[in-house]
C-alpha cells in the first residue's frame, strides 16, 4: 500500500499518480469525506480536552481494545496517560501504573482478576482458562480508573467486544462471547504477516498531504521497522507458530541492505524455504532485482508452491510487472497460467494462497484506488480458478495495512484475510491454527514493550484516524473460526 512509506513514499510517484487510473473516483472521495469529517472534529475536541492543566493525580485510561479472542483466552490492551501533557506528537505523556482486568459471566459479578506483569503505560493483559461459547463481561482499569474504548464510529465498529453491551458508558463493563474451537486435532500453526517496510523512517507519510504528515522515527531510537519485525518473530514463536508466511513489502523501497537485514531478522524464526516463506510486494521492486537476491534462493521465479504435510502453500508475486508501485498489482501471464494449472491438477488438496495485493477491497475508510488490489481482470481469473478448486480455503493478503475478513462471493469456500502491517499500529500478525475439522484466525499484537510503545505512538497516523482503518471494524475481522474438513493434512513432519 502507499500509506506508511518513509524514504520511498507516495511523493516519489506524484507524476505517475496524476493519472486518472491511480486516483479515486469522485464517489469514493465524497464517501470518505462524509466519513472522515465528523472524526476530524471529534479528534480536535479530544485534543482540546487533553490540553487542560494537569493535576498530579490525574490519569486517563484510553484506547481499550479486545485484540485477540480465542475459545479459551482473550488479550486486552489499553494506554494510560497524564491529561494536560503533550509528548510532542499530540499525545499525553505516558503514566506508568498497574493494570488489571476484572471479569466474570455476569455484569454485576466481575469476580475474576487478571493483571499485567508490571507497571506500564502500555497495558496488555491476557485472560486465560475461558470456556468456549461462554459470554463474559469485563472492565479494564488502572489505579481505579476504568479504560474507555478506541472509538470506531467511522466504520460502525466495536473495538472492545462481540456485542454492544457497555458501549456509550464510561468504562463498561463490556462483553464478548468466546467462539467454539475448530473441530478435531491441531495439525499446524502458521503466522501470517506482511508490510515490514525495513528502511522506512516515517509511518503514514503520504505525498506531503497536510493531514497525512506521518509519524516519524523517534530520534536516537532503534529503527521501528526492525524493532517491530524482531518483536513479531519473537511473538510468533511464543504463540506456537510452526511456519511463518511474510506477504510482501518486506522493505520500504527494495534497497539491498534493507532486504538483507530483513533476511537476518526472519532467519531468527528458522530456515528460509522450510520454516518461513516470503513473497514480494510493490515496495520491494527494484531495477537490480534485489528481492530475488535476498529471498529467491534457487534463482527461480518469485512465485512457488510448497507442501507442508498435505497443506499446499502457494506464494504469489503480485507485482511481477513494470510500474511505479502505486498502480494495480499484476501477476503476469506466465504466473497466472502456472497458478491455474497447479489448482487444476489437484483441485481438492487443502490450499492456502498468499500474496501482497488483495483480490478485492471492501468497506475501506479511505478512498479506494486501483492500486489497492490486484488487476481486476486477473483477480477475476484467480477467483474463477478458486471456484473450480474446492481445496482452496484461505487467501492471505497485506498491502491495505488493515485487518479485514472477506468471504469471496465468487468462491464462497474461500476466505480472504487482510492482515494489518507488522511495522505500525496495531503491529503484529495473525495466527492460523489448522485443525482436522476447521481453522481459526487470531490476531496478536507484538508483546514486546518497545513494540507496544511504538504501536501506541503510530496510532496517530492519518491524523489519528488510523485505528478506524487498521484495527478491524469488528472482533471477527481479526478473530474467526471456520468449520472445514481439512483432514487431508497430516501436519508438519
Amino acid at each position: 500500500m502507499t500509506f506508511g512509506t518513509g524514504r520511498c513514499c507516495l511523493s516519489a510517484h506524484l507524476p505517475a499518480l496524476a493519472t486518472l487510473s491511480a486516483l479515486p473516483g469522485p464517489g469514493e472521495v465524497l464517501r470518505s469525506g462524509v466519513r472522515l469529517a465528523p472524526a476530524l472534529l471529534r479528534s480536535a475536541a479530544m485534543a482540546t480536552r487533553w490540553s487542560r492543566a494537569p493535576h498530579p493525580d490525574d490519569l486517563a485510561a484510553v484506547h481499550l481494545e479486545l485484540v485477540t479472542l480465542t475459545e479459551d483466552r482473550a488479550v486486552v490492551t489499553w494506554f494510560t496517560g497524564v491529561p494536560g501533557t503533550d509528548d510532542g506528537a499530540g499525545r499525553p505523556l505516558p503514566a506508568v501504573t498497574e493494570g488489571e482486568v476484572v471479569y466474570g459471566t455476569h455484569p454485576s459479578r466481575l469476580h475474576r482478576v487478571a493483571s499485567g506483569d508490571r507497571p506500564t503505560a502500555h497495558h496488555q493483559v491476557e485472560l486465560t482458562g475461558l470456556e468456549p461459547g461462554q459470554t463474559y463481561y469485563y472492565r479494564a482499569r488502572s489505579r481505579g480508573v476504568a479504560a474507555t474504548p478506541t472509538p470506531l464510529h467511522l466504520v460502525r465498529g466495536n473495538a472492545v467486544g462481540t456485542s454492544a453491551f457497555g458501549l456509550g458508558t464510561r468504562g463498561g463493563p463490556y462483553s464478548f462471547t468466546t467462539p467454539q474451537p475448530p473441530p478435531g486435532r491441531l495439525l499446524l500453526s502458521l503466522a501470517l504477516c506482511n508490510d515490514l517496510h525495513l528502511g522506512e523512517t516515517t509511518a503514514g507519510l503520504v505525498g506531503g498531504l497536510p493531514l497525512l504528515r506521518g509519524v516519524p522515527q523517534r530520534a536516537g531510537g532503534a529503527p521501528y521497522p526492525e524493532l517491530m519485525s524482531r518483536a513479531l518473530v519473537e511473538e510468533a514463536r511464543r504463540r506456537g507458530a510452526d511456519v511463518l508466511l511474510a506477504g510482501g513489502d518486506i522493505s520500504a523501497c527494495g534497497a539491498a541492505h534493507d532486504l538483507a537485514e530483513a533476511r537476518r531478522i526472519l532467519d531468527g524464526f528458522g530456515t528460509h524455504g522450510r520454516d518461513y516463506f516470503v513473497v514480494r510486494g510493490n515496495h520491494d521492486r527494484s531495477a537490480q532485482n534485489t528481492f530475488a537476491a535476498a529471498f529467491v534462493d534457487d534463482g527461480g521465479p518469485g512465485y512457488f508452491a510448497h507442501d507442508l504435510g498435505g497443506l499446499r502453500v502457494v506464494g504469489l508475486d503480485t507485482y511481477a510487472k513494470a510500474g511505479n508501485g502505486a498502480d494495480a498489482g499484476g501477476l503476469g501471464p506466465e504466473q497466472l497460467a502456472w497458478l491455474q494449472d497447479r489448482l487444476r491438477e489437484q483441485p481438492d488438496q487443502p490450499t492456502l494462497v498468499f500474496g501482497h495485493h488483495p483480490l478485492t477491497v471492501r468497506d475501506s475508510v479511505f478512498p479506494v484506488t486501483r492500486g489497492h488490489c490486484l488487476d481486476r481482470r486477473q483477480a477475476g481469473a484467480v477467483l474463477d480458478a478458486y471456484a473450480d478448486a474446492p481445496g482452496v480455503f484461505l487467501h492471505h493478503a497485506g498491502h491495505t495495512h488493515r485487518n479485514k475478513r472477506t468471504v469471496l462471493a465468487r468462491a464462497p469456500h474461500v476466505t480472504q484475510q487482510e492482515v494489518a502491517a507488522a511495522k505500525e499500529y496495531p503491529g503484529g500478525f495473525t495466527l492460523l491454527r489448522v485443525h482436522s475439522g476447521g481453522y481459526a484466525l487470531n490476531h496478536y499484537k507484538a508483546g514486546d514493550l518497545a513494540a507496544r510503545q511504538w504501536s501506541e505512538r503510530s496510532r496517530r497516523v492519518a491524523a489519528g484516524l488510523w485505528p478506524h482503518h487498521s484495527l478491524g471494524r469488528s472482533v471477527a475481522d481479526r478473530n474467526s473460526m471456520t468449520v472445514r474438513d481439512l483432514s487431508g493434512i497430516a501436519g508438519r513432519p
